[in-house]
């Protein structure tokens, strides 16, 4: 069993990741971390930073890694635990539920930013479109 946690180095994402190591120590976790692009920004737009990627992917494997073991590394180092990261371009709840799908991810842990009322209504909510587009289980961490 595989299990996504969306990370982007915030104090929900962290909730996230020490609940998957609580709850999950005995699956694979991967971290995925979406780089949000300009919403104007057309697919070819998104391409030519994808294919950038692609030219050094262990590099900017390796540097991403490093930025969040700079970050959570203990969390796991802790538990005795060890994980993937993974990066990806575009919109993150689409990104998240895209790269779910494509690795037959089993499980998706996000964190909630607690943002309510209009904030939510104006500013959409990450975790609520996961939740509503992903086909297999979504756990939301406050």
């Amino acid at each position: 069993m595989t299990v996504l946690v969306a990370y982007d180095g915030s104090d929900p994402s962290q909730a996230a990741v020490e609940y998957a190591i609580e709850e999950h120590a005995d699956k694979e976790i991967v971290l995925l971390r979406v780089v949000e692009v300009a919403s104007g920004m057309t697919d070819a737009g998104i391409n030519m930073i994808q294919e950038r990627f692609r030219e050094k992917p262990e590099k900017v494997k390796k540097e991403a890694r490093n930025k969040v073991a700079e970050e959570i590394a203990d969390l796991f180092e802790e538990a005795g635990l060890d994980f993937e990261t993974a990066i990806v371009f575009g919109a993150p709840a689409k990104e998240i539920v895209n790269y779910a799908e494509e690795y037959d991810i089993d499980q998706i842990v996000i964190g909630n930013h607690g943002r309510s009322g209009v904030s939510r209504v104006l500013l959409g909510s990450v975790g609520e479109k996961v939740v509503r587009r992903a086909p297999m289980p979504v756990t939301v961490v406050r």
